[in-house]
């Protein structure tokens, strides 16, 4: 928890108060449902919260933004930015009920009323956002052609409505036919050495009518 108050220190207590229950939930949900690697749930606030929020530091959402997070799992990084930013509106989906079914029980837990949880696949999706987040679900050019059509034509943001993805590696030939991407790296602001390699791609994509 000392880690998000070192990069987000002007939380509010609210704020405080649901990332610190966050600990206790993904502990006791994964005795029962595994989402997340054993070695990875004592290194939580590291690996999967503060990774999540890598998106808070390249774009701050605006109240009423809507924001998608395809392939959610179980929550990220929807739930940790959905805390972050009360006013936007979130919806998780994932393709396994079970995943949901945690994403759903830690978000009563919160009291979040900016989430929306769902076992979707993306294509189905109705409507459209603002931004899309995800984590590495799979490669670029697949997640585009899943998500092609749900980006908002109107922008309110400094950067432009599209994919905001958080994934890690060397990304040359996944993103050689998206030229309009941009990376942020999270190595130059994040002191673990965890996030040597990781990194938000900012993908602006067009409405389609």
């Amino acid at each position: 928890m000392d880690e998000i108050l070192k990069y987000f220190p002007d939380l509010t207590d609210i704020q405080i108060e649901q990332f610190q229950k966050l600990d206790f939930l993904y502990h006791d949900w994964n005795e029962k449902i595994n989402v997340i690697s054993r070695k990875d749930i004592d290194a939580l606030y590291t690996k999967h919260i503060l990774h999540s929020l890598g998106i808070a530091k390249i774009m701050k959402f605006e109240p009423g933004a809507t924001v998608l997070d395809v392939g959610t799992g179980g929550g990220f990084p929807g739930i940790p930015l959905a805390i972050l930013f009360p006013e936007t509106r979130f919806y998780l989906i994932d393709v396994i009920a079970k995943k949901i079914k945690v994403v759903q029980g830690v978000v009563d837990a919160l009291e979040l009323k900016n989430v929306k949880a769902e076992q979707k696949r993306a294509e189905l999706v109705k409507g459209d956002f603002d931004f899309i987040v995800s984590r590495a679900v799979t490669n670029m050019p697949d997640f585009v052609s899943w998500i092609k059509d749900k980006i908002r034509k109107q922008h309110k943001h400094t950067l432009k409505n599209g994919i905001l993805y958080l994934k890690g590696g060397d990304l040359t030939e996944e993103l050689k036919d998206f030229p309009k991407a941009t990376l942020y790296d999270l190595s130059a602001i994040f002191e673990d050495e965890f996030f040597e390699t990781k990194k938000v791609v900012h993908l602006p994509l067009k409405f389609q009518a």
